[in-house]
C-alpha cells in the first residue's frame, strides 16, 4: 500500500511540474498592474532607470483613499519599484552615489517625501524601515488639470539633467535631478 501511495506522490508531483513548465513564464504584460520603465539619459552616456508597475485608478479615490497620506508606499505595485543610476546624483540636494536602490513615497496633500532605500529585490507591499532608508528627499505636489488614470513615473530632461515626476489622478509629485 505505501508503494502505490509513493508511487501516486511521485506521479502528481510530476505531473504538477511538467504543467508548470508548460504553461512558461508569467507574461507580466498582462497583469493587472504591468510593469513600466522611465529613463533618464545624463552626460556622457550615463543614466537612470526606474523600473515600476503601473496600478490603474479604476474609479477608486487614490491619494487619501487607496493611497493613505502620511505613510510609506511603494510608488507602483507588484515588485518593488527600482532606481538604477550609473552616475552620482544630486536628487532635490541630497548626494546619491551611483548604484542600486529601492523608492518609495510618502505622499500629503501639499508636499511628497521620496525615500530612497539601500535596500533592492523586495516584492510586494512591505516597507524595509527606515534603517534601510539611504536618503528621504522633499518633493513638490501640484495638480493636475486633467486626472490620470494609469501611475506613470517618467523624467522630464533638463540643461543639467532631469526631472523626476510621478503623476497619478490628479496629482504631479517631482523632484530635480542633476549629475556629480
Amino acid at each position: 500500500m505505501k508503494a502505490i501511495i509513493a508511487v501516486a506522490a511521485v506521479f502528481v508531483l510530476g505531473l504538477v511540474t511538467f504543467l508548470t513548465l508548460r504553461a512558461g513564464p508569467q507574461d507580466k504584460s498582462k497583469r493587472p498592474s504591468p510593469p513600466a520603465t522611465a529613463q533618464c539619459a545624463l552626460a556622457n552616456g550615463k543614466n537612470i532607470t526606474v523600473d515600476y508597475s503601473s496600478p490603474r485608478a479604476k474609479g477608486r479615490k487614490v491619494y487619501g483613499g487607496l493611497v493613505p497620506y502620511g505613510e510609506v508606499w511603494r510608488a507602483g505595485a507588484n515588485e518593488a519599484t527600482t532606481f538604477v543610476t550609473t552616475a552620482d546624483l544630486m536628487v532635490g540636494g541630497t548626494h546619491v552615489p551611483a548604484g542600486s536602490y529601492t523608492l518609495y513615497v510618502i505622499p500629503n496633500a501639499e508636499k511628497w517625501t521620496l525615500v530612497i532605500s539601500k535596500k533592492t529585490g523586495q516584492w510586494g507591499t512591505p516597507y524595509p524601515g527606515a534603517d534601510s532608508d539611504f536618503a528621504r528627499v522633499d518633493m513638490k505636489a501640484s495638480t493636475l488639470p486633467a486626472a490620470v488614470e494609469n501611475f506613470t513615473i517618467a523624467f522630464d530632461n533638463g540643461a543639467n539633467g532631469c526631472t523626476l515626476r510621478m503623476d497619478w489622478e490628479t496629482t504631479r509629485a517631482s523632484v530635480d535631478i542633476t549629475k556629480m
